[in-house]
């Protein structure tokens, strides 16, 4: 078996919260204004972009899910803000020698709609990540009033991510 590691990764994340009164709809580090007053529910924020791109991240290196890091069973990550999160996975990722190459996510919602934020998010994220924004692809699309996010019980995202290994060590052949 060969144990040099490969240049390239790639990783996939999904995540979806509900929509309930109450809570504040955070997205892409943005509080936005749902029609009817509804947020996400969860321990963190539950920013469900950010979420899937962690997720993402720590699929590409085999390192589990974020609920390993910031289980929702301990009240330090109550309300945690996920940019900040975000911004521990990215060192973690870091740490072992890996950087973002780019990110790209869909988020799946009937409303609100995302367009006009969409740049404001990307801004977000790439501060936290120190990744130029046009490496950061968002998109938003409707499930045509299919399923969770059709009948507006909730929202998810689909991220994915391509890191690079700036170790020395990898392999060519």
């Amino acid at each position: 078996m060969n144990n040099s590691f490969p240049r390239f990764r790639i990783g996939n994340g999904y995540d979806i919260h509900r929509l309930v009164q109450g809570r504040d709809l955070i997205i892409g580090g943005i509080k936005l204004n749902h029609p009817d007053n509804l947020g996400l529910d969860g321990h963190s924020d539950a920013d469900v972009l950010i979420h899937s791109m962690m997720d993402a991240l720590l699929g590409a290196l085999s390192l589990g899910d974020i609920g390993q890091y910031f289980p929702p069973s301990d009240e330090k990550w109550r309300n945690a803000d996920s940019l900040e999160l975000l911004s521990k996975v990215v060192r973690l990722i870091n740490d072992k020698g890996w950087e973002i190459n780019n990110v790209d996510s869909v988020l799946v919602a009937e409303r609100p709609k995302f367009s006009s934020y969409i740049n404001q998010m990307k801004l977000n994220i790439s501060q936290k990540i120190n990744l130029d924004t046009s490496l950061i692809g968002i998109k938003a699309t409707t499930n045509e009033r299919l399923g969770a996010e059709g009948r507006e019980e909730g929202i998810s995202c689909h991220s994915v991510v391509l890191l690079e290994n700036k170790n020395e060590s990898y392999n060519l052949k």
